[in-house]
This record gives structure tokens, sequence and C-alpha cells, in this order.
């Protein structure tokens, strides 16, 4: 029977800030303090606070994979956990990507208390993240259980993010470090696209216009970047047929299909139009428009979306490091991304028009750091 109630420690640190760094999270039965669930990874180089915020992630989907109803997070990140409680802002960049995947599990559970704790009051998850961030900086581990560590050697510097006034502009140069530029294309008109009928699951073909689009698409993304580590796409044939036309102008470069880059499923409402939608669902379109946890009949909510494409991201940064990636995709997770990236609020998503075909590109450094340098570019099109 699953716990209804888990307590969740979560901890995480960088040698360096930025510097080898790594989290480590333990999930507990609230009752009875019996250890559930043990969650550690070294991140390679990131900050504090990135890898705090990753802690804290790795323990809420512990959390949920237990089928736990509320949860009490414990943390020594004073920084975390006024944040997620709403009283900070959160001004650096690269923190909100990580504050809105954390939120969006928080809307999971039935209930989510913050509680800031000292660290030696979480020595569990401190040794966890540790081992993590000495496997990071390729120093041996020990064997067997983690022993509590009180006050580790992690970075006492201010950690990025952690006072507004200091922390620094996205701009601000970061020499050690190259960004992984993310290349997000829309797929090439369909007869839907054409009709403003909502696309989601359906295998809708390219148009003959998507087509000729397509062809310009490759052209222009294959100026922006000659080199290109991997092409990913949505499984569904406009997109596939997207991808394959970018990867023949990059050289043949392999093309990955990616299941967590499908397009919302847009359940009753699938191939209908805003009208046809506003006229038979007028309350479950409302509630549609105020929330993006909301789903359509028979649908998917635009949080889940957002959960697919985030992992798509995170798994990106990790197995391209300073490469260019081009993700060929669908409305829906290509502006879940942008918001993020953009920290912008819900709102976002029914106020950007993306076009068919369009192109936006954003770099994303190690340490956390967002630039987002195009949105929406659909110069190459012109001719068409």
């Amino acid at each position: 029977m699953a716990p209804r109630v888990v307590t969740v420690e979560a901890d995480g640190g960088s040698r360096g800030n930025p510097g080898p760094a790594g989290y480590g999270a333990v999930v507990r039965d609230a009752e009875t303090g019996e250890v559930l669930a043990e969650r550690s990874e070294s991140l390679g180089t990131a900050t504090n606070n990135v890898a705090e915020y990753q802690g804290l992630i790795a323990g809420l989907t512990a959390a949920a994979e237990l089928g736990a109803a509320e949860v009490d997070v414990r943390m020594d990140s004073k920084l975390v956990v006024e944040q997620m409680c709403g009283r900070w802002q959160i001004k650096h960049p690269g923190l909100r990507p990580l504050a809105a995947q954390a939120a969006g599990l928080v809307g999971r559970f039935a209930a989510v208390r913050f509680t800031w704790i000292p660290r030696d009051q979480n020595r569990h998850a401190d040794a966890l993240a540790n081992a993590a961030m000495d496997a990071a900086a390729g120093r041996p581990t020990s064997t067997g259980a983690a022993a509590p560590v009180v006050g580790s050697d992690r970075a006492t510097a201010p950690a990025v993010g952690s006072d507004p006034a200091t922390a620094p502009a996205s701009w601000e140069p970061r020499p050690t470090f190259t960004a992984t530029r993310l290349i997000l294309v829309r797929h090439g008109e369909t007869e839907y696209t054409e009709q403003r009928r909502y696309s989601g699951r359906g295998d809708v073909p390219l148009s003959e216009k998507g087509r000729a689009q397509v062809r310009e698409t490759a052209t222009r993304v294959a100026a922006l970047a000659p080199t290109v580590a991997a092409v990913l796409s949505s499984p569904l044939s406009r997109c596939t047929a997207t991808a394959a036309a970018i990867a023949g102008a990059l050289g043949d470069v392999p093309v990955r299909t990616e299941d967590d880059l499908i397009e919302c499923d847009f359940g009753q409402w699938e191939g209908r139009t805003f009208a046809e939608v506003r006229e038979g669902w007028p309350g479950e379109m409302d509630a549609w428009l105020a929330s993006p946890r909301v789903a359509p009949p028979g649908g998917e909510s635009f949080t889940h979306v957002a959960e697919r494409a985030h992992r798509v991201v995170a798994g990106l940064l990790t197995a391209y490091p300073g490469e260019t990636v081009v993700l060929v995709s669908h409305v829906s997770p290509i502006k879940l991304v942008l918001r993020d990236a953009l920290a912008a609020g819900d709102g976002f998503l029914h106020r950007l028009f993306l076009d068919a075909a369009g192109i936006s590109v954003l770099d994303m450094w190690p340490d956390g750091g967002v630039a987002v340098r195009t949105v929406n570019d659909t110069s190459h099109l012109a001719a068409l």
C-alpha cells in the first residue's frame, strides 16, 4: 500500500561553484521514518543552487513514483525553500526552469510543505550529495552505506542566484564554458495547420506547401549550424519528414525519434477549430485557458507536456554538452521549452504564435545560464 504522507530530504552542492556537482535525496515514511527510496547523481559541472534544485526534483519524482499523496520537504537550502514557498523571487534565469519543473511536480500531490532545516539535520541527503560530488570530481567514493557528513567541502562562496544583487546577468561572459545550442523547429504546414484545427496525436501529413517549407527550413538550419551532433524528432510523420530534410541538408545526420517530443493530446478537441471547441465545450475551454494543469476532455495537460519536454532537454544537456542539437516538434512542446527558457508566465502559452516551419534558437550553459537568441524565425519562408 502506498504511503499517504512521506518526507523528502534533499541536498546538492558543487566544489568550486560552479564545479563538480551532485545531489542526494531520501524519501522516508513520515510516520515510521523508514527509508523508502534514495536518489543521487553526479551532474558534471554546475552550481550549488542548480544541484540543490536537482535534488529536490529527484526527491519529488521518487515520492510521486511511490504514490504518495502528501509530501513534507526538508532542505538545508534556504534559497530553494524560500523560492518554492513564493517568498523570494527567482531572479537568476538558470534556476527558473528548474523551479518550474519542481512546481510541476508539486502540483501532482494533494499537499506539499517546505521546511528549512540545519545541515546537521540533513546528514543522509548530504552524504549522498557528497558521494555524487566525489564521482563528478573523479575522486574515489566509499563503498557500502554512505557515512553521515557534517559540513561538506562544497564551495562556501555565495552561490549563483543566492544574492539577487550579485547574481550575474544572462549576458555576462562565461569563458570557461561552452553552451549547448538547441535549434527548435516546428514541422511544416499540414491541412489542419491551414484550417486552424487542433492537431495533436493524429498523424496528419505535410501538405504540398508544407513540403516546400521544409525544403527551405532545411537550408536555413544548415546555414545556422553546419555541424550538428544530433537531430531529434517527434514520431509523427509531419515531424519526421521535416527532420529527414534537415538531416539531409546537414549531410545525412541520423534522425532519432523521441516520444516525449510528440504534440499535446487534445482529446475530444482533436481536428476541431477553436470556434467549434468554444461552442461545444465553453466551460472546459475557459478552464483550459486559465491553467496549464487542466487537460482537454480525454486529453493531456500542458503541465504534463512540460514534464516531457524538460526530460528531453535535460537529457540533451547531459548527452551533448557544448554541441548543437536540432529538435523537430510541435507548437506545445516548443512553446513550453521557450516559456521556461524565458522565465515567462503561463499566459505566454496562449500569446506566443509559432508558425509552421518556424525556427527558435537557445543556448544553455552547464552553470544554468540560458540565452534565447531567436524565436519563431520565418525569414527563410518569405519567398513561399
